[in-house]
């Protein structure tokens, strides 16, 4: 049995240079607006995803170790690998990856994704039933209605970016997560912030245990006091309950950026925001809106490396993978990969409702298998909940540049922190 292929020391640069190096600018724990913003202008992820199709077809589609000193690394290129590595997690495909679990201490120290054996599928079991995963709906759909409703009246029309739009958001999350009492709470949720910033380093940088515990504490008193409508209702109080927690508010983090990149989308496409008007007068479960969400995370995906390590040596097609190894699937290679999707660079929500999307096993806007993201269907609930009261009563025009459009590509990186709409009655 033969080792992986290995890309010379000259590709390698190259991907650090193009692909791993703009995505730990960019912030992979915490999002950096600065840098998001130059990341824009240069369209990065376009030239990375060219860097990985042509290693692809230099090499093909198998495994590709990387020249990497000290650690053994591979690329993930074949579409129907990456749905190998996220359907056999976490054994042999681990995702308490050597980074991550660096990274992710620094706020979750007991959190289900850098945790593994028996302590992962309990802490994995209690947060599903906590979530209601396997739920399209949860059954504090009407509370959370009502929340999102009250916070976001106070959008009127009018200039709307991410520094008017992030604040209601997080009220509306602090309230969903801990209850009423906890809407205007900030310094909770900024310390997590700064764990976060410092997560962006793993294990470049040393634990924040002071700053960790002074966020875990203030957790803990959270916990104590939510109410029954809360998504923390009748959890203990505990640092492990907080910790994953921590990882809930991480990615309500996420889902904030990708409705308001949503809400740009329906601005700009007629045809689709007249159909997600539609959805909202049958009084269905938002099941247009939902596919929109999917497919602005396909297009713009907000964990854009997904990271395996595997437990044991694995023959791969006759190749051996030492144990240990890090696997990385760079999701915007697939999501859009104009060699084999053909609306790889539009807009297309009816993918995730016709079937088109579930047949390529490397779409995974919320990861997939065992590791799936346990929050998909709150979250898709309640990005569209948010989207269908701002588009009910109001039409927006996006002021910013790059402006997306149905009549051309769209932009391969898009900045929620600098994309402007205006409201208009």
């Amino acid at each position: 049995m033969s080792g992986l292929p290995t890309a010379s020391v000259a590709e390698t640069a190259k991907v650090f240079a193009g692909i791993v190096a703009p995505t730990l600018a960019g912030g992979v724990i915490k999002r950096r607006p600065r840098v998001m913003t130059l990341l824009e202008k240069m369209q990065a992820d376009a030239s990375a995803v060219q860097t990985l199709q042509k290693l692809r077809a230099r090499h093909g589609d198998g495994l590709l170790r990387l020249a990497v000193p000290g650690r053994s690394f591979a690329l993930v290129l074949a579409p129907d690998d990456v749905g190998r590595v996220l359907a056999d997690s976490p054994e042999p495909f681990t995702p308490a990856s050597l980074e991550k679990k660096k990274a992710l201490s620094q706020f979750q120290p007991h959190g289900v994704l850098i945790s593994a054996g028996l302590e992962r599928d309990r802490r994995r079991e209690w947060t599903e039933r906590a979530l209601e995963t396997s739920r399209p709906t949860h059954h504090l759909a009407p509370s959370v209605r009502a929340k999102v409703a009250d916070e976001f009246a106070a959008l009127g029309p009018g200039p709307l970016d991410w520094d008017t739009f992030a604040p209601v958001w997080w009220r509306m999350v602090r309230r969903v997560v801990f209850g009423d009492h906890a809407r205007d709470d900030r310094t909770t949720t900024d310390l997590l912030e700064r764990l976060r910033l410092s997560a962006n380093w793993s294990y470049l940088l040393p634990r924040r245990r002071r700053l960790r515990e002074e966020f875990l504490g203030r957790m803990r008193v959270l916990l104590a006091r939510a109410p029954e409508d809360s998504l923390a209702g009748g959890l203990a109080a505990d640092d492990e309950v907080a910790s994953q927690i921590g990882h809930w508010l991480f990615a309500f983090d996420a889902a904030g950026m990708v409705t308001f990149r949503t809400l740009a989308l329906l601005a700009t496409h007629p045809a689709q925001r007249q159909k997600a008007r539609q959805d909202l007068a049958s009084g269905a479960e938002l099941g247009y809106l939902r596919a929109c969400v999917l497919d602005t995370v396909r297009l713009w995906p907000t964990t854009p490396a997904i990271l395996r390590d595997t437990t044991k040596e694995l023959d791969w097609h006759g190749h051996r993978v030492p144990a240990g190894t890090g696997l990385l699937v760079f999701a915007p290679l697939f999501h859009r990969d104009d060699s084999r999707l053909p609306y790889a660079h539009s807009f297309v929500p009816e993918i995730w409702l016709d079937g088109r999307a579930q047949e390529e096993p490397s779409l995974v806007p919320f990861s997939a298998g065992p590791g799936e993201c346990p929050a998909k269907n709150l979250v898709l609930f309640t990005t569209a909940t948010v989207l269908a009261t701002m588009i009910g009563d109001r039409d927006y025009t996006v002021d910013s540049s790059p402006k997306p459009g149905p009549g051309r590509p769209l932009p391969a990186t898009f900045d929620n922190f600098s994309l402007r709409l205006t409201g208009h009655p």
